[in-house]
C-alpha cells in the first residue's frame, strides 16, 4: 500500500459527522475529535492543552491552512503528541465559534477564520490567532514553531499559563455582561438620526457601500436606511438616506460581486469597487439581499433591482434547494483548487462560446487579455477575468452602432450560452447542510418575492420550506439547529428561533394562513422561556437547559447575518401587535433600551436593532385587508406595490381571530381597512380607493 493510498484510507473520528466541513477533515493525519465531552475528558486525563481549530466548508483561508498543516504527516504528528485536537463547524456551532471569537478578537484586536484557539483542559483559552503559515510568513510565526513554543511554555510554566488563561475567562465574562446592560433614556427619533449621520460620514460616495476594501453587502444596515427614509423623508445632508442604498445596491449588482451569469452574490468584495469577489455564496447573503432589493424595487419601481431579484431566486432553487424543501448553507469559493477557476474567463475562453459575438460580450462585461484576478496561490493559472458591468448599456450600444434594446436582447442571449458552458466546468464544493436560521432568511426572501412580485412559483418554495422545517427540524416543541441526509441534530440557538419565526410571519402575509403567524407566536414562547434573561433583560444566545460554555453570550452585534437579539426585537414586536400582547413589544423596547449608548457609537454593528427603533418610532399604521384570498388579491396586489415597513399589513378572511380584525368583515369581494395611531380610513371597497389612500 502506497503512503497516498493510507492517507486516503485513513479516517479519524470526524468520519462519522454530518458537518461537510468536518467530512473535509476526515482523512487528516490530525487525531480531531468532534466538540464535546470525550475530547475535553482526554484532555484533563492526560494532562494536555486542547487545541480548537474552527472554521466553515467555503473559507478559502480554512482550505489553505488545512492543506499546508492538517494534511502533512509532521506537523500532524506535532499535535496529536502535544495536543488534543478539536474541530469545529463554525455554521453549525454558531455558539462556540461565538464564544471563542470573542476571547480571539480580545486577544489579538481581530478575528475571522480559520480561527486557532489553545485551551487548558478546563477549557479556558490562552492564546489564540486565527491562519498560521507552515513556516514564518506574511508577519506570523510557522504553524510548527508555535506548536512547539505553545507545549514548551505549558511543559515549564503551566502555573503561569493557567493564571492568564482564568484572568482571561474573568475579563471576557465582565465585558460581556457590561455589554448587556448598558440601557438609555427613551429612545427618541434623534437616536436614529445620529446613527443615520454615523453610517453616512464612513460611506463610499463614489462606490457605494461603507468604508474601503475588503467591502460587504452589510444588509442590515441598508435595511435600517430604507426604513429610516420611510419614516422620517428626505430632509437632512446628503446623501440621504435613500441614495445611499441606492448607490450601494446599483454598485454591487453591476460589479463583480454579483454573478452576471448565474445570478446571487458572493460573500465579499476583496476591492472598494465590488469588482473582485471572495467568490463563496451563502445563503444568508443572498436571502437578506432578495430582500434588500425587493423593498428597493417597491420604494423605486427600476426594473433592474426586479432583474437582480429573479435571477438571484432562480439561482437559489437551481443550486441551494434540497429535494424535500430545505436550502444548503453554501458554495465554496475553489475548484479544482483554484479560487474562483469556476467563475472566471480569459478572451480565448469567451470566443470559444460565442465566436463572433464575442467582442461584444467582452465590452458589455469588462473581459480584457490583462485581466482582473488572479489567484496568488497559483499564479500559473493566470490572469483572468471576473466578470462585471463597467459600463453603461447605451454607450456599449452606441459604439457597435445597435439599438439598446436589440443589444439587451443580445446579452441575455450570450449570457444564456455562456452559462450553459460554464455547467460544463467542475463546480466548487457545495456545503449541503440545512440551517433552520439561515433557512428563515430564505423563507422571508421567497414569501416575500411572492407576495411583491406575485410569483406563485416563489410562494410555493416557501410553503414547502415551512413544511419540511416544521417536519423535521421542529420536535417536541423545540427547534433542532441542523439538518442533513435525515438527521436533525444539535438544539436550536436564539437566530433559529428569531429568524424562524420572521419568516413565517412574511408567509402570513403573502398567503392571509394564520397557522403561518401562530407557529410564529409559539416559536417566540419558546424563545422568551428558554433564552429571555429575567433578571438583566435581553436573550442569551443558548438555552437556559444547553450545553453550559465558558460565557453565556447576548449577541446584539450584526455579523453578516442579523444578531440574535435584534432580530428577536423585531419578532416581539410584530407579534405583539397581531396578536395584541404588549407585554411581547415591551421585549423589544427592552432590547433596543440594552445597547442604546452603542447604537450611534458603532452604528454600522446594529442595523437590525436600528431597524427594530425605527419600527418602535414610526407612527402605529396598519392595514387589513378582509375577504376571501381571490377577491383580496388585487387589494394585495395594490399593497405590495409600497414599501411598508412599519405597516400591520394583516391579509385575512372574515372572522379569523386577530385584534386587528376584529369587527371588520367583507362586504360582497373584500374591504381594505387602513389605520394610523388609532384612526381608521374608511374602508376601502376597491383597489383604485386603496391606492389612493396608501399614496396619500
Amino acid at each position: 500500500m502506497t503512503d497516498d493510498t493510507a492517507r486516503v484510507n485513513r479516517q479519524n473520528r470526524l468520519a462519522g459527522e454530518t458537518s461537510p466541513y468536518l467530512l473535509q477533515h476526515a482523512g487528516n493525519p490530525v487525531d480531531w475529535y468532534p466538540w464535546g465531552d470525550e475530547a475535553f475528558a482526554r484532555a484533563r486525563a492526560e494532562e494536555k492543552p486542547v487545541l480548537l481549530s474552527v472554521g466553515y466548508s467555503s473559507c478559502h483561508w480554512c482550505h489553505v491552512m488545512a492543506h499546508e498543516s492538517f494534511e502533512d504527516d509532521s506537523i500532524a504528528a506535532l499535535m496529536n503528541e502535544h495536543f488534543v485536537n478539536i474541530k469545529v463547524d463554525r455554521e453549525e456551532r454558531p455558539d462556540v465559534d461565538s464564544v471563542f471569537m470573542t476571547f480571539t478578537q480580545a486577544m489579538t484586536g481581530q478575528g475571522g477564520w480559520p480561527m486557532t484557539v489553545f485551551l487548558t483542559p478546563q477549557g479556558e483559552p490562552f492564546y489564540a490567532g486565527t491562519y498560521f503559515p507552515p513556516e514564518d510568513q506574511y508577519g506570523r510565526p510557522g504553524f510548527p514553531r508555535l506548536l512547539q513554543a505553545i507545549s514548551t511554555a505549558w511543559e515549564q510554566d503551566r502555573e503561569k499559563v493557567t493564571r492568564s488563561a482564568e484572568e482571561i475567562t474573568g475579563k471576557v465574562r465582565a465585558a460581556t455582561e457590561h455589554v448587556a446592560r448598558s440601557g438609555g433614556g427613551p429612545l427618541t427619533p434623534a437616536l436614529a438620526g445620529q446613527a443615520v449621520q454615523r453610517l453616512r460620514s464612513a460611506f463610499d460616495e463614489t462606490w457605494g457601500g461603507f468604508g474601503q476594501a475588503p467591502k460587504f453587502p452589510s444588509p442590515g444596515n441598508l435595511e435600517f436606511l430604507l426604513a429610516h427614509h420611510a419614516r422620517a423623508g428626505e430632509d437632512g445632508p446628503t446623501p440621504s438616506a435613500l441614495d445611499m442604498v441606492l448607490r450601494t445596491l446599483h454598485r454591487m449588482a453591476e460589479g463583480g460581486m454579483y454573478d452576471h451569469l448565474g445570478g446571487g452574490f458572493s460573500r465579499y468584495s476583496v476591492d472598494a469597487r465590488w469588482l473582485v469577489p471572495h467568490f463563496e455564496k451563502m445563503l444568508y447573503d443572498n436571502a437578506q439581499l432578495v430582500c434588500l432589493y425587493l423593498h428597493a424595487l417597491q420604494v423605486t419601481g427600476q426594473p433592474a433591482f426586479e432583474r437582480v431579484v429573479r435571477e438571484t431566486l432562480r439561482y437559489l432553487v437551481r443550486e441551494m434547494l434540497d429535494e424535500e424543501g430545505g436550502f444548503y448553507s453554501a458554495q465554496d469559493a475553489d475548484s479544482e483548487g483554484i479560487e474562483g477557476k469556476y467563475f472566471v474567463w480569459t478572451p480565448d475562453e469567451v470566443t470559444e462560446v460565442l465566436g463572433e459575438d464575442a467582442p461584444l460580450f467582452n465590452a458589455v462585461f469588462g473581459v480584457s487579455p490583462e485581466g482582473n484576478f488572479e489567484d496568488p496561490h497559483h499564479p500559473e493559472f493566470g490572469r483572468r477575468n471576473v466578470l462585471s458591468r463597467p459600463r453603461l448599456l447605451l454607450d456599449v450600444a452606441a459604439e457597435f452602432g445597435m439599438a439598446p434594446g436589440d443589444l439587451e436582447t443580445g446579452v441575455d442571449e450570450m449570457r444564456t450560452r455562456m452559462l450553459e458552458a460554464r455547467e460544463q466546468r467542475v463546480r466548487p464544493g457545495l456545503d449541503d447542510k440545512v440551517l433552520t436560521s439561515w433557512n428563515g432568511l430564505a423563507l422571508a426572501a421567497f414569501a416575500e418575492a411572492g407576495r411583491i412580485l406575485g410569483d406563485d412559483e416563489s410562494l410555493a418554495v416557501a410553503l414547502r420550506n415551512a413544511r419540511f422545517v416544521r417536519e423535521r427540524l421542529w420536535q417536541d416543541g423545540r427547534l433542532l439547529h441542523t439538518y442533513k441526509q435525515g438527521v436533525a441534530r444539535i438544539d436550536g440557538l436564539l437566530e433559529d428561533y428569531a429568524y424562524y419565526g420572521l419568516g413565517l410571519i412574511e408567509l402570513y402575509r403573502a398567503t392571509g394562513d394564520l397557522d403561518h403567524l401562530r407557529w410564529a407566536a409559539e416559536l417566540l414562547e419558546a424563545a422568551v422561556a428558554r433564552f429571555h434573561d429575567d433578571e438583566g433583560g435581553g436573550f442569551f444566545e443558548t438555552p437556559s437547559d444547553g450545553e453550559a460554555l465558558l460565557v453565556r453570550q447576548k449577541p446584539f452585534f450584526d455579523a453578516a447575518t442579523p444578531s440574535g437579539n435584534g432580530a428577536m426585537a423585531l419578532l416581539a414586536i410584530w407579534l405583539g401587535r397581531y396578536f395584541g400582547r404588549p407585554e411581547w413589544e415591551a421585549l423589544g423596547e427592552e432590547v433596543v433600551g440594552q445597547v442604546q449608548a452603542q447604537l450611534v457609537q458603532a452604528a454600522s454593528g446594529f442595523g437590525s436593532v436600528l431597524r427594530a427603533l425605527e419600527l418602535l418610532l414610526a407612527p402605529r399604521r396598519e392595514l387589513a385587508i378582509v375577504g376571501e384570498r381571490g377577491a383580496r388579491a388585487p387589494f394585495e396586489r395594490v399593497a405590495a406595490r409600497h414599501f411598508l415597513p412599519a405597516t400591520l399589513l394583516a391579509p385575512a378572511e372574515a372572522g379569523d381571530a386577530l385584534p386587528v380584525l376584529e369587527g371588520r368583515g367583507e362586504a360582497a369581494g373584500a374591504l381594505a381597512y387602513l389605520c394610523e395611531d388609532m384612526a381608521c380610513e374608511l374602508p376601502a371597497r376597491t383597489p383604485e380607493e386603496l391606492a389612493a389612500q396608501l399614496g396619500a
